[in-house]
């Protein structure tokens, strides 16, 4: 059974329609890469399962449950966002930590905010936050920055920002784990220790949708691979299909492309 099922996504952008249709289907613990071109509609994709984005048709259900349905009303939809936006962790390109805070604020931040809304006791408040800190601690010491927990963003290097962006997506334990680009604002010497971590959670049985320009990485990592153009998925199959045997002739130039370049 599938724990993620997107059917039907479109958006528009005024006049423009950047997703004219998009139809996949996630497994538990599977990792899907999406490749493509700019402008081929990724990170809109990925923003609309989010909901960053509003799609202006179609379904996103998780475990056979629609949460997101366009054809609703408005109002009705608002409500369904504000409460299934949980189902999804988003790591974007750009790290987005909050300088203010310390990277175990940082992880523990919306856990905090997300309890404040709970109705405990005390003592159920004062075990909960103690809950959230030492889950903090053990996510740090997955990612291997332990030792910087009481460091601020401007103290640590664009990969380890990118690490604790990690950490903090996973403190809400989402059912999908999106990654949009999350080497693309790294030097090449940083970008290795991201990946690595993204390598070491497949391995926990972490479910993970993965935009990414880094094709080695995605011919290793991933379970299914889908590349898109012009707003569709041009073409999709298992790393082998798609990146040895690639069937369309946008697939066949993009990976041509992609092999000069890197």
């Amino acid at each position: 059974m599938s724990l993620l099922t997107v059917s039907d996504i479109r958006k528009n952008f005024g006049k423009t329609e950047v997703l004219k249709g998009i139809d996949f289907s996630l497994e538990k613990g599977k990792v899907l890469s999406i490749i493509g071109s700019s402008g081929s509609g990724k990170t809109t994709l990925l923003r609309c399962l989010n909901f960053l984005e509003v799609p202006d048709s179609g379904t996103i259900a998780i475990n056979d449950k629609v949460i997101f349905d366009a054809s609703k009303n408005k109002k009705s939809r608002e409500s369904e966002i504000r409460s299934n936006r949980l189902h999804f962790g988003l790591v974007f390109q750009s790290f987005n930590l909050f300088p203010q805070y310390n990277v175990l604020d940082n992880i523990t931040l919306a856990p905090l905010m997300r309890l404040k809304e709970q109705k405990l006791t005390v003592e159920e408040k004062k075990h909960a936050v103690e809950q959230i800190t030492s889950n903090a601690y053990e996510l740090l010491e997955k990612v291997g920055l332990t030792e910087k927990a009481k460091s601020y963003p401007c103290e640590l290097s664009g990969g380890q920002q990118q690490r604790v962006a990690i950490a903090r997506a996973l403190a809400l334990s989402p059912d999908v784990l999106c990654f949009d680009e999350p080497t693309s604002a790294l030097d090449p010497e940083l970008t290795g220790e991201v990946l690595r971590v993204i390598k070491e959670l497949k391995s926990t049985d972490c479910t993970m949708i993965v935009v990414t320009h880094e094709m080695e990485f995605a011919k290793n990592i991933s379970d299914h691979v889908i590349f898109m153009a012009n707003g569709i998925i041009e073409e999709e199959g298992t790393p082998e299909e798609l990146f040895d045997n690639p069937k369309s002739p946008l697939t066949q130039a993009f990976l041509r492309k992609s092999d000069e370049l890197f």
